[in-house]
């Protein structure tokens, strides 16, 4: 049950800002964005030890992340049946610029990839692709559409996220986590909370990291500024450090 909060530019020529809140199962192992995979040269991501995919990936000008979709009849996260793919390897085909095909062969996702100034969502139930290129402004997602209203978390920050980007938009970066920061006072079991434990909602995982990255076509400068930071402990927001991701 991922967050993503993701603010799409008025003209090509502006940046796409996005922060990105990954929970997983504590005990599964995992490294924070580096070059973890040598076959992809300039590939920079945050790495799943088991299945060897990313959760978050980024080359040039382009960054992707996945988000677990709810699958019918099965909470988020926990599919009704086996399948023979990881979502990790559609992470890093995405980063390369590679959308998945019309079969997956992946539980249910919500992909999300940024290149320059566009933003594109591909939803995948689990029997059909769907793709939606997001308008100017500022978008949330979980486990469900884009900006759902039926979300509690989407309900209830994504107001406070757009409210506060159009008043301070030079201030986006310290604002919207001073935001998430604010967000994390809420139980961590509650419905509305970004940093979360999921336990209580049927499923073994946590808010472990949050990711803040900036996307631009600009050719004179970086493509890309992405940062990390590790939760202390999972779904306790305890003032993380940010740090610089090694880019290419």
């Amino acid at each position: 049950m991922c967050t993503v909060i993701v603010q799409v530019p008025e003209t090509p020529s502006g940046p796409v800002r996005l922060l990105a809140v990954r929970d997983e199962d504590p005990a599964r192992a995992w490294d924070a964005p580096g070059e973890w995979w040598p076959e992809l040269p300039g590939l920079t991501g945050v790495r799943d030890r088991r299945a060897g995919g990313a959760w978050l990936a980024t080359q040039d000008d382009k960054l992707s992340v996945i988000l677990n979709r709810a699958e019918p009849g099965a909470n988020p996260g926990f599919p009704t049946r086996a399948w023979p793919r990881s979502r990790g390897g559609i992470v890093l085909d995405a980063a390369q610029g590679s959308e998945p095909g019309a079969n997956p062969e992946t539980a249910p996702f919500n992909l999300v990839t940024v290149e320059g100034s566009t933003v594109t969502v591909i939803r995948w139930d689990g029997s059909a692709l769907a793709r939606e290129t997001l308008d100017p402004g500022v978008h949330m997602l979980a486990h469900d559409d884009v900006d759902d209203p039926d979300t509690a978390r989407i309900a209830a920050w994504l107001p406070r996220f757009r409210e506060l980007t159009h008043a301070a938009p030079e201030r986006w970066r310290d604002e919207w986590i001073s935001l998430l920061a604010t967000s994390a006072q809420l139980p961590i079991d509650d419905d509305r909370a970004i940093i979360r434990d999921n336990t209580a909602h049927g499923f073994p995982t946590a808010s472990l990291l949050v990711c803040v990255a900036e996307i631009t076509a600009d050719p004179a400068g970086p493509a890309v500024s992405l940062e990390s930071a590790t939760l202390g402990r999972p779904a306790q927001w305890d003032n993380p450090e940010f740090v610089s991701a090694p880019l290419v």
